[in-house]
């Protein structure tokens, strides 16, 4: 993302997950830092909890989609439909992000029309089985720069490789002088 600061933005994807969500917005009030929840919306539906705690400890929220659909596989209609549905749960907003990072050209140039589409220049691979925490902090300092924006997730998967590293990898990021935006 273009900038003239040192912001860098650390949204968390394919939420929400009643075990990874409360330590995620933990660390997040400990560290003192605003973070972006691009959620799915049949999850929004099962959790509207921790939506609210999301909002109201000031954190950004954007549409993953309503299932979590990939634009690759699914017809611009169906696609656009899954979106929208989620769109019905979000507050007025109209951030999105593609799951997958998948999206047709056809889907792009409807879907600017009305949403920001917000990608990612770091994909740390959190979410993998067999890849380890440590690789998922040196993924991420390794590349990151002003204007980063580094996607990990809030589900499951995603906890036990974020864990234990997590805390350390915002004061790694904070030390060396980047802030961290929720503001799109």
């Amino acid at each position: 993302k273009k900038t003239s600061t040192n912001e860098i933005w650390l949204p968390f994807d394919d939420g929400l997950d009643p075990l990874a969500t409360p330590w995620i917005l933990k660390t997040l009030k400990e560290k003192k830092i605003k973070a972006t929840f691009f959620l799915v919306g049949k999850n929004m539906k099962k959790f509207p909890d921790l939506v609210e705690k999301i909002i109201n400890e000031g954190h950004s929220i954007g549409n993953h989609s309503y299932s979590h659909m990939n634009g690759w596989k699914n017809k611009t209609t169906n696609y656009i439909n899954d979106i929208n549905k989620c769109q019905e749960l979000m507050p007025k907003n109209f951030l999105f992000r593609p799951p997958y990072g998948k999206l047709t050209s056809c889907q792009i140039k409807k879907l600017k029309k009305i949403y920001n589409i917000i990608l990612w220049d770091i994909m740390p691979y959190d979410f993998k089985k067999n890849i380890k925490a440590n690789q998922i902090k040196k993924n991420i300092l390794q590349k990151i720069k002003k204007g980063s924006i580094i996607v990990l997730h809030n589900n499951q998967k995603s906890y036990k490789n974020l864990k234990p590293i997590l805390s350390e990898v915002i004061d790694i990021i904070k030390d060396t002088g980047f802030k961290f935006s929720s503001t799109w």
